[in-house]
């Protein structure tokens, strides 16, 4: 039973590679590099972070719900963008602020806040 398909063989790790096999194949990469963020966007990115795991550890409810949807939204955009829109921030500020008991019993809400100018 032969072939006229060449045995392929690779060997090591292939991640980030972009490769095609066969005669009629096509490989196409997209592989760009990172974002660049600057110190308040790296500082914010590791807040929002940290807050997104704290809200993990207290009672779910609507408020937390709504909270770590616009972090995790945040957290999209920084890490997509490099920063994140002037309204993404008011959003989380607004969302910070009707959440005071919140930022007042964890730690990390109140670092996103500072960070925010709240």
């Amino acid at each position: 039973m032969a072939t006229d398909e060449p045995k392929v063989s690779i060997t090591g790790g292939v991640s980030h590679s972009t490769f095609a096999i066969g005669s009629h194949a096509h490989a196409e990469s997209h592989h760009g590099t990172a974002t660049q963020r600057d110190q308040a966007a790296e500082e914010l990115l590791k807040a929002v972070r940290e807050l997104r795991a704290d809200l993990t550890r207290v009672r779910a409810s609507e408020e937390t719900a709504t909270l770590d949807e616009a972090l995790a939204e945040t957290e999209e955009e920084i890490t997509r963008t490099g920063q994140a829109a002037p309204s993404r921030l008011d959003r989380l500020r607004q969302l910070l602020t009707d959440s005071q008991a919140l930022v007042g019993l964890i730690a990390s809400a109140g670092a996103v806040a500072g960070l925010l100018g709240l």
